[in-house]
């Protein structure tokens, strides 16, 4: 079995994605407040929820980017 290195790169890469996820959950927060008209104590007492959404934007993104990694996988094993 290989041992693997995850890099220092790659983990700056990751933790830059998930504050991004976090910060679009906030706004979507934010969003909510203002359309709704209510109190702005809701968006630290929201904040299990903002935190849940993010790890499910999160989530998402990821599996995309693994699709995006198979299809390039698969055009470059059939471009040779």
């Amino acid at each position: 079995m290989k041992d693997t290195l995850i890099t220092a790169n790659a983990k700056r890469r990751e933790l830059w994605i998930i504050a991004g996820c976090f910060i679009a959950a906030c706004l979507m927060n934010v969003y909510a407040i203002v359309t709704y008209h209510r109190p702005w104590t809701e968006f630290f007492s929201q904040i299990g929820y903002v935190i849940v959404i993010s790890l499910g934007i999160y989530a998402v993104q990821w599996i995309v980017r693994l699709i995006v990694l198979a299809v390039i996988r698969i055009f470059r094993s059939l471009s040779r």
